[in-house]
C-alpha cells in the first residue's frame, strides 16, 4: 500500500490508507484510544478500540506507521479520522518532551524554546510561521525570475568589509584576514555588468553589539540589483510589485496558517505604496507628533512606528517608502542627489512601523564613486577589485535588500525576530 499524507485524506473517505508520522498526541479512555498523527502537511485523529494496541503505550513524538479506514468525524480535527486496523512503532521515544507541543502555543520561555529548537518547531503554530516564510521566499524567486532576473550566489568570504569596516566578523583565512559578508552588495553590482538584473537569497552577517528583539547577527537577505534604471523609483516599483505578488501567493497558499497565527493580510493601496521624503517625514513627525527631530540624520525606532501609524490611518497602507536619506548615513556606493548633495537617491521601506528594506540608486560612475569613498574616509586602493567593474563600465543601476526573518515577524505581528528564525544567532546564542 502506498503512503499518503494528511492533506489528501478528505478525498479518501471510506478507503483504507497507510499513514506515517509522529504521534502528536494520545488519550486513552480505556477501551477507546484517540491519538493524533502528524506528518509534514498536518494532523489527523487516529482511533482504536483494540485493547492490545500499542498506541496508548507510546510516548508523544514516537514515529509510527498506521493503516486504517478514513471516516467522517465532526468532532475530530478537520472533520476526519482514521479508524485503525494496525499501528507499528518505527521509532519509540523513551523520554518526556521538555514542554508540550500539542497546544496552540508552547508554555515555556523563549530561551527554553530555542534551546530545544528541533522539538519546538514541531508545534503546529511554529510550523505555520516557517511555511509562511517559505512562501515569501518562493514568491521572491518566482516574481523576479519571471521578470527576467538571474539568480546568483555570491561568496560569503571577502577581503574587504562591504559597508566600510564596521560591524564585521573577522575570520582567519590561511595566512591573512578575511570578513564574513555583510551583504552581497559588491558582487551583485558586479553582476549587473553581466546579467543586467540579478537576485540573491542568502545569509549575511553583522557583528552588531546590540541584543534587541529586532536584530540578528546572521539573517537571510533577499537582494536584487537591476541595471539600466531611469531613477530610484524603478527600484521601489520593483519591490512594490514583489510584495503584491507575495501577498497574492500567501492569500492563496497560507490562509489556514494566517488564521492559526491570528494574522491578517497587509494592505497595499491600489494606487501603490505611498512615498515621503526623509525631510518631509521629519516635518510631519514634528508638526503632527511633536517629535522635534527635523535636521537629525536618521529616524529613530519611535519615528518609524509613528510613520507606520500615519500610513495606516491617513494613507490606508501598511507600507510606506521613506526616500532621500542624508548622505552622511548612507554607504559610499549610494548615489548623491546632485541637486541637494546633503541627500541621496535612497529609500527605506517601512512595514507597520518598522524598516524592512534599505535600497538606493547606486553611483555607477567610476570617478564619482572614488570621490564618495574618499569623502567617507576610505582608500579607493583598498577596493581595486570592486572598482574595476566600474572602470570597465556599469550601467545606471540600483537595488535593495529585505530581511526575511524581520519581514516575517512584522507580517505575523511577532515581536521577537528570533521566533521567525530557524536557528537564531545573536550575541549570546551559537547553538543549537
Amino acid at each position: 500500500m502506498e503512503r499518503i499524507y494528511t492533506k489528501d485524506l478528505k478525498n479518501k473517505v471510506g478507503e483504507k490508507v497507510l499513514l506515517k508520522g509522529h504521534l502528536h498526541k494520545v488519550r486513552d479512555l480505556g477501551g477507546l484510544c484517540f491519538g493524533v498523527l502528524r506528518d509534514k502537511d498536518g494532523i489527523v485523529q487516529i482511533t482504536t478500540e483494540d485493547k492490545d494496541s500499542v498506541l496508548p503505550k507510546l510516548k508523544r513524538e514516537s514515529v509510527i506507521e498506521v493503516t486504517g479506514e478514513v471516516k467522517i468525524c465532526e468532532k475530530a480535527p478537520n472533520g476526519i479520522e482514521v479508524y485503525l486496523n494496525s499501528v507499528t512503532c518505527l521509532v519509540e521515544v523513551k523520554e518526556d518532551l521538555p514542554f508540550e507541543i500539542d497546544k496552540p502555543e508552547i508554555n515555556a520561555n523563549l530561551d527554553t524554546i530555542l534551546n530545544f529548537r528541533s522539538v519546538s518547531l514541531r508545534n503546529i503554530r511554529n510550523r505555520s510561521i516557517f511555511k509562511i516564510q517559505h512562501t515569501i521566499l518562493k514568491a521572491f524567486r518566482e516574481y523576479f525570475t519571471k521578470d527576467g532576473f538571474t539568480e546568483i550566489n555570491s561568496s560569503k568570504l571577502s577581503a574587504h568589509a562591504t559597508e566600510g569596516g564596521a560591524d564585521v566578523f573577522k575570520v582567519k583565512y590561511f595566512d591573512r584576514e578575511a570578513y564574513l559578508a555583510q551583504s552581497p552588495q559588491f558582487y551583485k553590482q558586479m553582476m549587473v555588468g553581466v546579467f543586467e538584473k540579478v537576485f540573491e537569497t542568502n545569509f549575511v552577517y553583522r557583528a552588531e553589539q546590540h541584543n534587541t528583539s529586532r536584530h540578528l547577527n546572521e539573517y537571510m537577505s533577499l537582494d536584487i540589483e537591476m541595471g539600466f534604471i531611469n531613477s530610484v523609483v524603478d527600484v521601489m516599483k520593483a519591490e512594490e510589485g514583489f510584495f503584491k505578488y507575495a501577498m497574492e501567493m500567501l492569500n492563496k497558499e497560507c490562509k489556514e496558517d494566517f488564521e492559526r497565527l491570528k494574522a491578517e493580510m497587509p494592505i497595499i493601496p491600489e494606487s501603490g505604496i505611498p512615498m515621503i521624503k526623509f525631510s518631509d517625514a521629519q516635518k510631519l513627525l514634528d508638526e503632527k507628533y511633536g517629535q522635534k527631530c527635523f535636521g537629525e540624520k536618521d529616524l529613530e525606532p519611535e519615528h518609524e512606528k509613528l510613520l507606520g501609524e500615519y500610513a495606516k490611518n491617513e494613507l490606508k497602507s501598511d507600507f510606506i517608502f521613506v526616500t532621500h536619506y542624508p548622505t552622511i548615513k548612507r554607504a559610499m556606493y549610494t548615489m548623491v542627489d546632485s541637486e541637494d548633495p546633503e541627500f541621496t537617491h535612497s529609500f527605506d521601506l517601512l512595514f507597520k512601523g518598522l524598516e524592512i528594506t534599505s535600497g538606493a540608486q547606486r553611483e555607477h560612475r567610476y570617478e564619482e564613486l572614488k570621490k564618495n569613498m574618499e569623502r567617507k574616509g576610505l582608500n579607493p586602493a583598498d577596493f581595486e577589485d570592486y572598482l574595476s567593474s566600474f572602470k570597465y563600465g556599469l550601467p545606471p543601476h540600483g537595488g535593495f535588500g529585505i530581511g526575511l526573518e524581520r519581514v516575517t515577524a512584522q507580517l505575523l505581528n511577532i515581536t521577537n525576530v528570533r521566533e521567525t528564525t530557524l536557528l537564531p544567532r545573536d550575541l549570546d546564542r551559537l547553538t543549537p
